[in-house]
This record gives C-alpha cells, sequence and structure tokens, in this order.
C-alpha cells in the first residue's frame, strides 16, 4: 500500500466512526456494509481499501474502545473528584447520564457485542475481554490509591469485577425496563457495601494460616473458660 492522504485517512475515520454508532444502535448482524458506507458518505472501494471485511472492521471498532477509554470514561471522572471511591461513582454516573439521555435506549457498546458476536470469532472476543479488563483496570488503580481506607485484605481485582457487573447489569436492566430504577438500585447497593467497607478497620489483620485456626487450646486455658454446667 502507497503514501495515505489525508483525504483517505479521514475517509477511514468516518467508516470507523459509521461503524462504531450503528452496531451500537443497530447491531453488528443486523448492520450491513452498505449502511455504513452510506452513513459514512464513503464507496465500497474505500472500504477494501483498509478493511478486508466487516468482521476486520469490527476489530478496529473494538480497539478504538480500548484507545478512548482513558480520555472518554477514566479522565473525566478523575478530574471530577478527588477521592479515588468517589471518582468510581462518577464512573456509574457518567453511564446513568448516558441512559437518562437516551431515555433508556442506551446500552453498552461492549456488552452488546460481547452477547452478540458469534463465541467462534475468538479475535473480536479476545478484543471485548481486553476491554472489559481495561476497564477493571481503571476501578482497581483507583481502589489501590483509596487503599489506606479499605481493609487491608480486600480483593481489589474481585471488587473492580463487582463493579464491571453492576454497571452492565444495571444498564441492561434499565433498558429492558425503559427507566432508570434498576441501575440506580444497583449503583445504590454498591455504594451500600462500600460504605460497609470504608467503615470497617482500614487495616485488617492477615488471616491466620490453617495451621493457627485449627491448633487446639491448651487444658489449662480450656478449664479456666469453661463455664460451669448447670
Amino acid at each position: 500500500m502507497g503514501p495515505v492522504t489525508r483525504e483517505a485517512l479521514q475517509t477511514r475515520e468516518r467508516i470507523v466512526e459509521a461503524a462504531r454508532y450503528l452496531f451500537w444502535e443497530r447491531g453488528y448482524g443486523a448492520t450491513s456494509v452498505s449502511e455504513i458506507l452510506t452513513r459514512a458518505e464513503a464507496n465500497s472501494g474505500s472500504f477494501y481499501h483498509f478493511f478486508e471485511s466487516k468482521e476486520s472492521l469490527l476489530r478496529v471498532v473494538l480497539e478504538t474502545y480500548l484507545e478512548g477509554l482513558e480520555p472518554a470514561i477514566v479522565g473525566p471522572a478523575r478530574g471530577s473528584a478527588a477521592d479515588p471511591i468517589e471518582r468510581i461513582f462518577a464512573i456509574l454516573a457518567g453511564y446513568r447520564e448516558r441512559l437518562i439521555a437516551t431515555h433508556c435506549h442506551y446500552g453498552c457498546p461492549l456488552g452488546r457485542l460481547a452477547l452478540e458476536v458469534d463465541p467462534e470469532n475468538r479475535p473480536a472476543h479476545r478484543l471485548i475481554a481486553r476491554n472489559f479488563e481495561a476497564w477493571r483496570g481503571a476501578i482497581r488503580s483507583f481502589l489501590e490509591e483509596g487503599a489506606a481506607l479499605l481493609p487491608g485484605d480486600l480483593d481489589r481485582e474481585g471488587l473492580a469485577t463487582l463493579v464491571l457487573s453492576v454497571m452492565e447489569g444495571g444498564v441492561m436492566q434499565s433498558r429492558a425496563a425503559g427507566e432508570p430504577h434498576p441501575f440506580d438500585r444497583s449503583v445504590a447497593q454498591l455504594r451500600d457495601y462500600f460504605q460497609r467497607l470504608l467503615s470497617s478497620p482500614a487495616r485488617s489483620n492477615p488471616p491466620l494460616s490453617p495451621q493457627v485456626r485449627m491448633r487446639p487450646k491448651s487444658r489449662t486455658s480450656t478449664q479456666s473458660t469453661r463455664r460451669p454446667t448447670r
């Protein structure tokens, strides 16, 4: 392939953005290449100059979600709150705003693609998994910043997975219900859980080893603490 002109790059960008929108609005399977080209105001020659197929375009779209996580999702949340835990809820608030702005028609594009794309399409699913991993990583980084406020033995990766599940599940339920209450209830339960974590000792003692937990009490200790039977 020879040098690519600025005009050609702009055409490629329009095709990718058109695909992003249509895959989100209609779904991957229901979107045809001709519909993408119509929205992008491009021709088939331009499409096949850059992409071998709709499937290869899908992979590029998934890569753009990875690239956009920090500037579109994480960065605004970081700038909106000084408290690292509140940054997590700022991310969730951003998804709620999308629900409200679209009258609860919004669905997480990654969640939709994860459900819709053929399981045999492993390259696409690997990219979807990388997106979810990056999302969890952003949440985990905020948990690490707030580590002094949280129990020392907290499973941060597990909690980051829970936050992602609350977002995805809340968005999906609200879209089905046509109103934001399922999302709000999910986030309220998550906040309650965080409040309980924050009110527990910030530095927990490490869990006892099985040998220590199973060590029998001495006879003297047992006798001194045994209550008389009636």
